[in-house]
């Protein structure tokens, strides 16, 4: 499958340096606190405000009233996080993202131009450079069972050793509306997902996922 710089443009986000020398995405996972702590410490004051303990906004962001942003969390240039969206902390949101109403985000990096614009769960996971997540799609990040997530590419599997690992998302992807992302899920770049589907394992570049049984090569 896909390594961490064939999914992802590392030269379009704040956190280019937590996912140096990491075979995959997902080994980024369990230190993306201590990257925002770090890295927070280091911004300049006259481009970020510190709005609340570990917490870092772009003077240019835009912060609708009714949103909650929990620490530790960095908010990039442009970025602009809607009325009762819900931080839980551990996120860094890239520059020109839209955190839509209602979503939640938990431990996870949006790229630059990320959009997660409405009622999205995002917990767990990385998504890459202008990746969409449409209206209602969301992240699973536990399984029924509560063991260890494993990437599954056809016969090959991938331990994670995490209990929670949400979806990784290539550049560019577009997730249809009301789609699940079953645990360990990752999607190569420029692929597109069906609306109301249920995606798990991994998903090549450059394609249309219908369903399991139907994932064409896009011309």
């Amino acid at each position: 499958m896909d390594r961490t710089t064939e999914l992802l443009d590392l030269n379009h986000t704040i956190a280019a340096e937590l996912f140096q020398g990491r075979e995959y995405p997902w080994e980024a996972l369990g230190e993306i606190g201590a990257f925002i702590l770090q890295l927070g410490e280091t911004l300049p004051e006259e481009e970020y405000r510190r709005a609340a303990p570990n917490v870092w906004i772009a003077r240019d962001a835009v912060i609708y009233p009714s949103a909650h942003i929990g620490g530790p969390c960095i908010i990039d240039h442009g970025a602009e996080v809607r009325h009762c969206a819900f931080i839980r902390g551990s996120a860094i949101v890239g520059k020109n993202c839209v955190v839509g109403n209602s979503v939640e985000l938990k431990n996870v990096v949006l790229f630059d131009n990320v959009q997660t614009p409405h009622y999205n769960y995002v917990g767990d996971s990385i998504l890459g450079y202008k990746s969409h997540m449409g209206a209602g799609s969301i992240t699973s990040n536990v399984k029924s069972d509560k063991t260890l997530v494993v990437v599954k590419n056809g016969p090959e599997e991938i331990p994670t050793g995490r209990k929670k690992v949400g979806a990784i998302l290539g550049d560019y992807v577009e997730v249809g509306c009301n789609s699940v992302l079953n645990p360990g899920t990752v999607i190569g770049r420029n692929t597109n997902i069906y609306p109301v589907s249920c995606v798990r394992g991994v998903i090549p570049a450059n394609s249309i996922y219908k369903d399991k049984d139907h994932i064409e090569r896009k011309r």
